[in-house]
């Protein structure tokens, strides 16, 4: 596909928002706010006919069983899990650990991310946590100081959304059942939910104005296939884990809420994935299952089988990063699909290793708190809690952080434990 450049429009804006102070500052005050005013309707009139524009991807459907009568493949039988606890544990602590570990490079370029290391006096790609961030005393999320996400500095997982919309994934199921809706969570959202990003943000003021649940993804919201439905996966695809089938429906009931198209494919791809990875023990052929869950036809489908077939020859992580730039480009940084093939290539490059799994991932930059944290998921839920090298975990002192309301922090074996409970119902 092939973006529009919208770049010189911006510097035009940024330009006409200087020239207008200069003037209101010379005495044409008056004249700048008529300019101003037909300048916001010509723009106005520009972004509704963008919006109108028909779609082509014909087979990008957003209803439930439309997406199953474009799958092909069938459905992966439910297998037995050997070692549900130990598993279930590895993939929870994987996925905090890749978290914790891309959050403070979060959408950082690679030449930062390498000055950072030779600022640290560490490996690149990482094979630890960072010993010095930016802004050390900056609170995410309202919660955390950025120095918590340091390797000496860290008490616990500490927040990031990642981490707790997986914490509200279970929330969901356990409140609900494996049956609930777009509509419970919706409910559940309004309820525990103060604030949230791009999709997320549209859905929960689209919800809190009146907008019902099946229609909040559908009103203002350009970010309907960036990664936010996708790092919502996790939650759903451990209560389901070793079912594919299952966690990709509870995918798609969540992901309905604030996505569209591909938005919605990412996160049913990656939780049936995850699932999936409970019962193999090659990363690869959890994603090979992944794929008879979405749309045969999709954006999302294609991209991920060109990174099956194009990471076999890809050497390093400077290599991958160089390949998703170059079929991707103009493409947000923030995008399901660039950052799903990153996680295909991270795990590939990663041969079955934690460590060289998320460090390869996180290394790739994009969104790498996001794709570090779904590879830890999906590499952790192979390779068992006995398979992460201990200095990932030795500082979790089991507590997880959170920013949901009233729930602020929840013990790590805890969640673990019902995430497991859940899972035996299989």
């Amino acid at each position: 596909m092939k973006y529009a450049d919208f770049a010189l429009l911006g510097n035009m804006l940024n330009r006409i928002k200087a020239y207008g102070e200069l003037m209101a500052e010379y005495g044409a005050s008056g004249e700048v706010d008529r300019i101003a005013e037909e300048l916001k309707t010509q723009l106005t009139s520009a972004l509704e006919s963008i919006k109108s524009l028909p779609g082509t991807a014909e087979r990008e459907p957003n209803d439930y069983v439309s997406i199953r009568k474009e799958c092909r493949g069938g459905n992966v039988p439910v297998k037995p899990i050997t070692g549900l606890r130990e598993r279930m544990a590895g993939a929870v602590l994987g996925r905090f650990a890749g978290c914790t570990l891309g959050a403070p490079v979060e959408m950082w370029s690679i030449e930062k991310m390498q000055m950072l290391a030779a600022h640290c006096g560490t490996e690149f790609p990482p094979k630890d946590y960072w010993t010095v961030v930016d802004s050390a005393y900056h609170v995410r999320y309202g919660v955390d100081k950025c120095q918590m996400y340091t390797r000496d500095g860290m008490n616990g997982v500490p927040v990031d959304d990642d981490i707790t919309y997986t914490i509200l994934g279970l929330l969901i199921v356990e409140r609900y059942g494996f049956g609930f809706t777009t509509e419970d969570v919706g409910e559940i959202w309004k309820e525990l939910l103060p604030y949230a990003c791009t999709a997320e943000d549209v859905a929960l003021r689209n919800l809190k104005a009146g907008i019902p649940a099946a229609h909040a993804a559908e009103t203002d919201n350009p970010y309907c296939q960036w990664i936010g439905a996708d790092i919502r996966a996790d939650g759903f695809a451990f209560a389901a884990a070793g079912n594919p089938e299952l966690a990709a429906a509870m995918g798609y009931r969540d992901a309905y809420l604030s996505h569209r198209r591909n938005g919605i494919y990412g996160e049913m791809f990656f939780a049936a994935a995850i699932a999936a990875a409970f019962t193999v023990d090659d990363p690869i052929e959890a994603i090979r299952i992944a794929l008879r869950e979405i749309p045969s036809g999709c954006a999302l489908y294609k991209d991920i089988e060109w990174a099956l077939e194009a990471g076999g020859s890809l050497p390093d992580y400077l290599s991958a990063r160089n390949a998703v730039d170059e079929r991707f480009a103009g493409m947000s940084q923030v995008h399901t699909n660039n950052n799903a093939c990153l996680t295909v290539f991270g795990l590939m490059l990663g041969k079955g290793d934690f460590t060289q799994t998320i460090s390869n991932v996180v290394a790739m930059g994009m969104d790498n708190d996001c794709t570090g944290a779904t590879a830890g998921s999906i590499i952790g839920a192979i390779v068992g809690r006995d398979g992460i090298p201990g200095h990932w975990t030795a500082r979790y002192n089991d507590r997880v952080r959170t920013y949901l309301n009233n729930l602020p922090e929840f013990s790590i074996e805890d969640v673990i434990s019902r995430f497991v409970n859940l899972a035996k119902r299989f």
